[in-house]
């Protein structure tokens, strides 16, 4: 996985397969996303409870994001990439084990599913944000490593000590002839760790932030650092020249410090889906 050069390494991805049971070949892509939704469920368990929520709300929601946020990714993934689809056979469409998914369409899917389980469920879907924001982008920073093994999502041609090597059957016809490309899986994982201990920091350091900061600290945080490493990947989803993830990037941090200003600047609160909040003292 990684070769030692003078002063410097190289990433070199072993490949797609983690093993093989019999006909049957595991993913090392839909390992890590179980692990990330595992992991993230758990997190967010320990996390509800700091704020007097019933953990096993969060269990339930665990499902419902991954109804919601899995598809939605695909979708806008393939939605944005339809000219490499036409022309393939109908199931490459659902072969997201291949590869192929959109982070920004998984958040879309979540939010829809979460806003609905919330208004299903009588509790503040702010608050409910909140809890399970950190396990997001803990989640995110797991599941980047995907990319990795699927030696997908690289940045451009790179001479960097920690370069990535590519496959000649993975690069871009345009780079085919380059060999190491910016790691932009690594960037991007470790800026979402960062922005991870921001959020764990600020949730239990300040227990009674705003309702809903948690979450605007997120759109900036995350979107801050997606917006700089978009800029550096050769596979980005395009809308008329511009790059999708920069675009909504922006949105989102634009929307995110509007919304600290909505809660600390103008002192008001965002409208909850329900004003109930169910948690396990009143089940």
């Amino acid at each position: 996985m990684f070769n030692l050069l003078p002063l410097a390494f190289e990433f070199t991805s072993p490949g797609p397969i983690a093993f093989e049971v019999g006909p049957l070949s595991i993913r090392w892509y839909g390992l890590l996303i179980a692990s990330a939704i595992i992991l993230g469920t758990v997190l967010a368990q320990k996390l509800a409870e700091k704020r007097n929520v019933d953990p096993e709300l969060v269990g339930d929601l665990a499902i419902w994001l991954v109804v919601g946020a899995i598809p939605f990714a695909r979708f806008y993934y393939v939605l944005f990439e339809w000219h490499r689809f036409q022309n393939q056979e109908w199931y490459k469409v659902f072969a997201i084990w291949e590869g192929g998914i959109a982070i920004h369409g998984a958040i879309i899917g979540g939010a829809i599913a979460a806003t609905i389980f919330c208004k299903r469920q009588q509790i503040s879907t702010w608050l409910m944000a909140d809890i399970i924001m950190p396990a997001v982008i803990l989640g995110q920073a797991i599941g980047r490593w995907g990319n990795f093994f699927n030696s997908e999502a690289f940045g451009s041609p790179t001479d960097l000590p920690w370069k990535l090597l590519i496959p000649s059957n993975r690069r871009p016809p345009e780079f085919v002839n380059e060999a190491y490309f910016h790691p932009t899986f690594l960037y991007e994982s470790l800026w979402n760790i960062g922005v991870f201990a921001i959020l764990i920091f600020a949730f239990l350091r300040f227990p009674k932030l705003r309702t809903g900061t948690i979450t605007m600290i997120y759109a900036i945080a995350y979107s801050l650092g997606r917006f700089w490493i978009e800029g550096l990947r050769t596979d980005s989803l395009m809308v008329s020249g511009l790059r999708t993830a920069q675009m909504v990037s922006l949105a989102a941090i634009v929307a995110g410090i509007f919304g600290l200003i909505w809660l600390y600047g103008l002192r008001r609160r965002f409208p909850d889906t329900t004003p109930k909040e169910i948690t396990s003292e009143n089940l």
